[in-house]
């Protein structure tokens, strides 16, 4: 099996080690056949990173368990930090830059992800948040999700529940039972080891399944999808829909009939 990390505008420090190619014995993923793709959103902004840290420990176990059940993987990774400018600028104009199309076009084809914040002011992180709201709302619809988050304060740890999960609910997401939250203190513990290898096994396990395109592919059109949106490209491209269905068109609706002279 051949796992490949990549990094999407990561730091200079940063991405010589997660672009490293790691090369394991060839095994074919005996589901499918095809190449999982993992997408990180990391909104640390420090450097070092403590959320960077945390993510990059979770996906080290998705790999390993990935490899035992012959699941073969690539992760990708999304740097919020060096986009916040074009974020922002993104919201304010409805524009996208290349940099944020790239990062959006990597999710559409995702088959699971990471969701690694840090905590502030008990919500998660304003970067993130503002980043999921220039997503279609379908874009990461039935995908495998796994939340982590940091803070300096373990009064923090229901941010993560009550507030992220409730986000990642809005975009239809299939989020897993376990979510990881980390102070300074959880640092090296039993305790964050053990939630890191149970959320590990539980995408893993999801992510074999290949859900997110069992469930997409037996009721697409049946879902509410913005009009025009990437997630209806992709779709379209993938077989899901009509060339109409990918315009986010009914045209058996009542009103299109009436548009067409009642036919």
């Amino acid at each position: 099996m051949v796992v490949r990390e990549t990094t999407q505008h990561s730091e200079t420090s940063q991405q010589s080690e997660r672009e490293q190619v790691r090369t394991m014995e060839p095994q074919k993923d005996e589901a499918t056949g095809r190449t999982r793709q993992i997408v990180v959103i990391s909104a640390g902004v420090s450097q070092p990173s403590s959320t960077h840290l945390l993510a990059d420990q979770f996906v080290r176990r998705v790999l390993q368990r990935a490899e035992a059940a012959q699941v073969t993987v690539e992760v990708r990774q999304i740097e919020l930090r060096p986009l916040a400018q074009q974020i922002v600028q993104a919201m304010i104009s409805g524009l996208q830059s290349v940099e944020i199309a790239q990062a959006i076009d990597r999710l559409a084809t995702a088959d699971a992800i990471v969701v690694a914040t840090p905590i502030y002011k008990a919500g998660m992180s304003g970067l993130l948040k503002s980043f999921l709201d220039i997503l279609d709302q379908d874009l990461l619809l039935a995908k495998p999700t796994a939340l982590l988050a940091t803070a300096g304060t373990a009064r923090h740890a229901l941010v993560v529940d009550e507030q992220l999960r409730s986000t990642m609910a809005f975009f239809r997401t299939l989020t897993i039972p376990t979510s990881v939250f980390s102070t300074s203190e959880d640092w090296g513990s039993a305790s964050l080891g053990g939630r890191l290898d149970r959320a590990a096994s539980e995408l893993v396990v999801l992510l074999a399944s290949d859900v997110a395109r069992a469930i997409t592919s037996s009721g697409w059109q049946h879902y509410q999808h913005e009009f025009g949106s990437v997630a209806e490209q992709t779709a379209a491209v993938r077989g899901k829909t009509s060339a109409g269905d990918a315009a986010g068109l009914d045209f058996d609706s009542d009103l299109m009939r009436l548009a067409a002279g009642g036919q």
